[in-house]
């Protein structure tokens, strides 16, 4: 009752007659995984080419200094929609397209014995009872539409569910549907041409809605599914950027420039329809991004991307995972072709456009973004810091353990939960107005700094009552690894890093060959079987004949040992199957015991040749199996997942 009473008050504040005349239309882009360095905005790139990106910043404002809520697509998702921080929607892991359904984050209840800390469990929907920015302007009298991705959540949490009047493709998962080129698996959403780019036709989509409501008010949500994984675009663009390919640069994937180029496209698909219908001057146009870049899955034989000079990438709380690009174009305030060095947040979209729009903040709904009116008229910000929440320590190069930010003027604090000594936080401290690349940690010069800058990170968890990581009981220092904490855990044999040489200067040329952001099985997929994932434990249950777990192998070379540790009632055969480059798979066996006790079921694999697969058949018809981790050693290095 209250949330409907806070909705008809914004309503009622304006007449609906008033808002056409005085209000501007909203078209709101979110590129997926778009890093800071992949447009032409900020001058580091050779490769990518962005010109309806670049002729968006020539209309209105670019900032250098934006910041996603979250190195992850879903929590930034959450935030841009209502305003509040990941801390306190609950969603801080990309894990809304899960079968289950959980509203609210809750503490973890266990970690393996080499973590410190125990990682709280993000909720898997955007929860109805949040106030969104479609629903305060549909009341407000604006037509709401959403174009593209969504990912918080399918029904009853779809943006159907959360304000919006139409939803298309109305898809719940992490990315598109099998591939962004026809033939793709949306359902009732067919192609219109046999290799349609789904890019190509989302943005048609969204120009029928503009020309039905090209007499406004508007609010355009177009979510973009590029640049997102599976890497895959229109054949010849491919071809052509395999000419231009610079070995030396640190962008070098064709697929990944190609990909970059139809979701400037559908910039200019929405620009040129603003400019035909004679409404641009009418549209606030905002272009900005989830997360930052993906440096780490592979396409093309290289990395997807590099975020350089930026340090890290998506996953990850150094400025590459959350910087990104940001321009607003608000017609007749910002200037034409300005930058803003003002820090601001995803956050800050809904109180700036209730400012904008003349809306009352919704009763009894916080904020944890301000309005940035001030510096899109180029006026100073006055902003204390943000605030970033990351709870989770993904299996990426670069990651960090369980950790929160705080930006404050140059100051960059990272808090590393229970890192310490005696289970207190271990503080990482970065100048950024030196040190972009946070090379050089400064807390053992500044204690003073890293003391004033923790408690604000204290007062920010507190204000949101952000369900924080816990001690781990089980803890063993025998088993605790420091020196890998922000360093790459898999490379290739041979391979070096080439910090400080080149154009790849500061980037870790270490490569990771599965999918390290699928929250459930980390890269492993499960055929002919089903699998769910609670408290790091995978649950294994109707396995059929032939079942099994299988992951990409690129990095992989033998003779090598798997080690599962794993229990089930019931065992029986089971085998390992590998599958080496150019040649057919080569299957072992070995006995998977039974009981009530967890197990390490230690194999032998006495492979040679560099791997492609790696797959695990454990026995059929023998009922649930559990496994706690899989580790997986071999010539050229060892792998463990932990889930």
């Amino acid at each position: 009752m209250i949330r409907l009473l806070s909705l008809l008050t914004v309503a009622l504040l304006v007449p609906l007659a008033a808002v056409a005349a005085e209000r501007p239309n909203v078209l709101f882009i979110l590129a997926d995984d778009l890093g800071w360095a992949d447009t032409t905005l900020y001058g580091h790139t050779d490769l990518y080419r962005t010109p309806n990106i670049q002729r968006l910043a020539d209309r209105g404002m670019t900032f250098t200094r934006a910041y996603a809520d979250s190195p992850l697509c879903s929590p930034t998702r959450s935030a841009i929609l209502t305003g509040k921080s990941p801390a306190r929607t609950g969603i801080t892991a990309p894990a809304c397209h899960l079968p289950e359904v959980q509203l609210k984050a809750v503490p973890g209840t266990r970690a393996p014995p080499a973590k410190k800390a125990i990682i709280p469990r993000s909720a898997t929907r955007l929860d109805t009872a949040h106030v969104t920015l479609a629903e305060v302007l549909r009341e407000a009298g604006y037509a709401t539409g959403h174009f593209g991705k969504w990912h918080l959540g399918p029904e009853p949490f779809t943006p159907l569910e959360h304000g919006f009047d139409v939803d298309v493709p109305h898809w719940p998962g992490p990315g598109p549907a099998g591939s962004y080129v026809a033939p793709w698996k949306f359902p009732d959403f067919e192609p219109r041409d046999p290799r349609e780019h789904i890019e190509d036709r989302m943005a048609e989509e969204a120009v029928a809605f503009l020309e039905e409501h090209r007499e406004g008010p508007f609010f355009l949500n177009y979510w973009m599914f590029s640049v997102h994984g599976p890497f895959d675009a229109k054949s010849e663009r491919i071809d052509r950027y395999r000419t231009e390919i610079d070995p030396e640069s640190p962008q070098c994937s064709p697929t990944y420039a190609a990909m970059i180029e139809s979701m400037d496209d559908a910039v200019g698909t929405l620009l040129d329809a603003l400019d035909r219908l004679g409404i641009a001057d009418e549209t606030l146009v905002i272009f900005f991004s989830d997360n930052g870049g993906n440096m780490y899955n592979e396409v093309d034989g290289t990395s997807v991307t590099s975020n350089a000079p930026l340090r890290g990438g998506k996953a990850t709380i150094f400025e590459g995972g959350i910087r990104v690009p940001l321009v607003v174009h608000w017609p007749g305030v910002t200037a034409p072709g300005s930058r803003n060095d003002e820090v601001v947040q995803g956050a800050d979209f809904f109180p700036t456009l209730l400012e904008i729009l003349a809306l009352a903040q919704p009763d009894d709904v916080a904020f944890d973004g301000l309005s940035i009116v001030p510096a899109l008229r180029g006026e100073p910000l006055g902003r204390d810091a943000i605030f970033t929440w990351f709870p989770h320590a993904t299996a990426v190069p670069d990651w960090l353990p369980p950790a929160a930010a705080v930006h404050s003027g140059d100051w960059k604090l990272i808090r590393l939960f229970h890192e310490g000594e005696a289970g207190a936080h271990r503080h990482l401290l970065y100048d950024l107005a030196n040190d972009i690349g946070e090379t050089t940690d400064l807390s053992a010069r500044f204690p003073e700094t890293v003391a004033e800058l923790d408690t604000r990170i204290e007062d920010f968890l507190v204000e949101t009552d952000a369900v924080r990581p816990i001690p781990n009981p089980q803890f063993d220092p025998a088993q605790y690894r420091p020196e890998l904490v922000g360093q790459a855990q898999l490379k290739r044999a041979g391979e070096k890093k080439t910090a400080g040489k080149g154009k790849g200067k500061g980037r870790a040329k270490a490569k990771v060959d599965h999918d390290p952001f699928d929250p459930v099985l980390q890269g492993w997929k499960a055929r002919r079987c089903r699998t769910s994932v609670e408290e790091g434990i995978v649950t294994i249950s109707g396995v059929e004949e032939g079942a099994f777990l299988g992951t990409s192998a690129n990095w992989l070379r033998g003779p090598g040992t798997v080690t599962i540790r794993a229990r089930s009632r019931k065992g029986g055969p089971a085998q390992l199957e590998w599958v080496p480059e150019g040649a057919k798979p080569v299957t072992q066996s070995f006995s998977w015991p039974g009981g009530e006790a967890w197990r390490e079921i230690a194999v032998e694999f006495p492979a040679t040749a560099p791997l492609r697969l790696f797959r695990i058949y454990p026995p059929s018809g023998g009922g649930t199996i559990e496994i706690d981790r899989i580790d997986i050693r071999g010539a050229t290095g060892e792998r463990r997942w932990e889930f």
